[in-house]
């Protein structure tokens, strides 16, 4: 009788563990998944704004920046630009535009991951003061060197408004997002605190027993109550 107890109470125990050892691995799986979901963005009808911008964008490097010197030219520093006295702003604008507000604005919209939109907005924001500064190098040359051309004006335009919308894309958190992360901020505050008091129990699990256990109280026994 007492091996049969014995053997019994192991069984319990084991299963006690595998149950314990199944639920840890599911909140696991599911933080993990809130965590990706935290790091990753939804630009919505955005997304094809975007894209258009960094298409007109593309456009505008074959387009002449100053007199007949087109955007390539001025990054890649050849003859046409020198002789139009092409200035550094210009030169920073380019590539800036580029690697910024071209090159990480299609990874980011490829992958949805909020650091390369970070990235891009920091690095269109820079490119939008460059382009200004670049305007303005064109406008206060020397009467012998060209003024601004319109590709160099449409892609600034272009540069600013994808900067304005990358930036409400990155602001614009969806309540599913944030209610993520309160539920993570708490649970991790829990997970804390049975650290201090490792006798403490789960509040989520006192929860779930508090509302998958039935009502115990008898008829007879309500009657009582209402008696006294």
């Amino acid at each position: 009788m007492w091996l049969l107890s014995a053997e019994g109470s192991d069984r319990d125990d084991s299963r006690g563990r595998r149950e314990h050892d199944d639920l840890d691995e599911f909140r696991s799986e599911i933080e993990a998944a809130e965590r990706r979901l935290a790091g990753e963005f939804d630009p919505g009808a955005r997304a094809l704004v975007v894209a258009i911008l960094v298409f007109v964008i593309l456009v505008t490097f074959v387009l002449p920046h100053t007199g007949g010197v087109r955007g390539w030219d001025v990054l890649l520093g050849g003859e046409a630009a020198g002789a139009a006295g092409v200035s550094l702003p210009s030169r920073v604008f380019g590539w800036c535009t580029l690697v910024f507000s071209v090159g990480f604005s299609m990874i980011a919209l490829l992958t949805r991951r909020w650091a390369l939109a970070w990235v891009a907005l920091a690095g269109s924001a820079v490119a939008s003061a460059f382009g200004m500064l670049a305007i303005w190098s064109r406008q206060t040359a020397a009467e012998q060197y060209p003024g601004p051309g319109f590709g160099l004006v449409i892609a600034w335009i272009a540069v600013m408004v994808l900067t304005f919308h990358w930036a409400r894309a990155v602001w614009a958190r969806t309540d599913l997002q944030m209610a993520a992360e309160a539920d993570r901020r708490r649970r991790a505050a829990e997970r804390h605190l049975r650290s201090l008091d490792p006798d403490a129990s789960d509040p989520a699990v006192d929860r779930e027993a508090h509302l998958d256990s039935p009502d115990v109280t008898g008829p007879d026994d309500r009657g009582d109550e209402h008696g006294r």
